[in-house]
C-alpha cells in the first residue's frame, strides 16, 4: 500500500500561540476527537509545549501476537488519541501511519475526515502477519520526513507488543537517526512487568555521548488491555519529549 500523502509543512515555521488546528474546524470535521484534543492540548500546556509544532507519525506492530489488539479496537483507540494530540500540533489535520511486521506491510494515514474505523479496514487489507522488525519501520518513516522536506521536529509513536527480532539492526537505527530532529516514543501494548519489554527499556537508556548524540526515545508500557486513561496516555507522551527538544535545540540538531 503505497503512501499517498506528502508533508505540507513551511520550510521556516514557527511556534504559534495555540493548537494548530482550532477547536471549531475540528468540531466540524471529527466532533469525536474533541475530547482528545482538549486532553492532549492540557498536556502539551503543562509539559509547556502550548503552540509548538511538530510532525506526528504513527508506527503500528502487526506481528502475529498483535492481532487481538486489533481485534479489541485498542490499535484503533491510539490511532484516534494520536489524530488527537497531532491536531495540536500539526495544522494539516494527517497522521502518516506505517505498518510493519517482519517488513513494512503498508503505509497509509488517517485524518480528521478519515478515522473512523479507519485502522482495522487497513490492517485487514494488508495479509498476512509476520515477525517484528523495528528498523524496517523506523526506516520508512526517516525516509518519508527527510523527503517531506518538514522543518517542524518529527515525533513518532511507535507501537510494539515486543522486542524486535533484530536488537542490532534497531539499535544502530536509533542511534544513528539521533541526529535527526525526530523523538521516537515507543508505547508497549502488554504486561508492564512483563521481560518482553526489557530491550525497549534498554533503548530508552542508551548512554549519551557514547551510543547517541542526545536522547532520542523514551519508552512507557499501556498495559495489557491497553488500559492507560487519555490523560495518562497523553502524559507519558510528553514526559519526554520536552526535554529531547532542549537537547536537540542545544545540539544543533533543531534551530535555537
Amino acid at each position: 500500500m503505497a503512501i499517498d500523502y506528502v508533508k505540507r509543512t513551511p520550510r521556516h515555521s514557527s511556534p504559534g500561540q495555540g493548537p494548530a488546528v482550532d477547536l471549531q474546524k475540528l468540531t466540524a470535521q471529527a466532533p469525536g476527537l474533541v475530547n482528545l484534543y482538549k486532553t492532549a492540548r492540557q498536556s502539551l500546556e503543562s509539559a509547556g509545549l502550548g503552540g509548538q509544532r511538530a510532525a506526528v507519525y504513527l508506527v503500528l506492530d502487526r506481528s502475529g501476537s498483535m492481532r487481538r489488539y486489533y481485534k479489541n479496537g485498542a490499535v484503533q483507540r491510539l490511532a484516534e488519541q494520536t489524530l488527537g494530540l497531532s491536531a495540536n500540533l500539526d495544522d494539516d489535520g494527517t497522521v502518516p501511519v506505517v505498518f510493519f511486521s517482519t517488513e513494512v506491510d503498508g503505509m497509509a494515514e488517517v485524518r480528521l475526515d478519515a478515522y473512523e474505523n479507519r485502522i482495522d479496514t487497513l490492517h485487514k487489507s494488508l495479509g498476512r502477519m509476520g515477525t517484528t522488525n523495528y528498523h524496517v519501520a523506523m526506516q520508512a518513516v526517516i525516509d518519508h520526513y527527510t523527503a517531506s522536506g518538514a522543518t517542524d521536529p518529527g515525533l513518532v509513536i511507535f507501537q510494539t507488543d515486543g522486542g524486535p527480532t533484530s536488537r542490532t539492526a534497531a539499535e544502530h537505527v536509533l542511534c544513528t537517526a539521533a541526529r535527526l530532529p525526530l523523538f521516537w516514543q515507543f508505547v508497549g501494548f502488554g504486561d508492564p512487568d512483563s521481560k518482553q519489554f526489557d530491550f525497549l527499556r534498554k533503548l530508552d537508556e542508551l548512554p549519551v555521548p557514547a551510543k547517541r548524540i542526545v536522547d532520542n526515545a523514551g519508552f512507557f508500557p499501556a498495559g495489557r488491555k491497553p488500559g492507560l486513561s487519555d490523560d495518562a496516555l497523553y502524559r507519558n507522551l510528553m514526559s519526554e519529549f520536552p526535554s529531547w527538544l532542549q537537547s536537540a535545540r542545544a545540539a544543533g540538531i533543531l534551530p535555537r
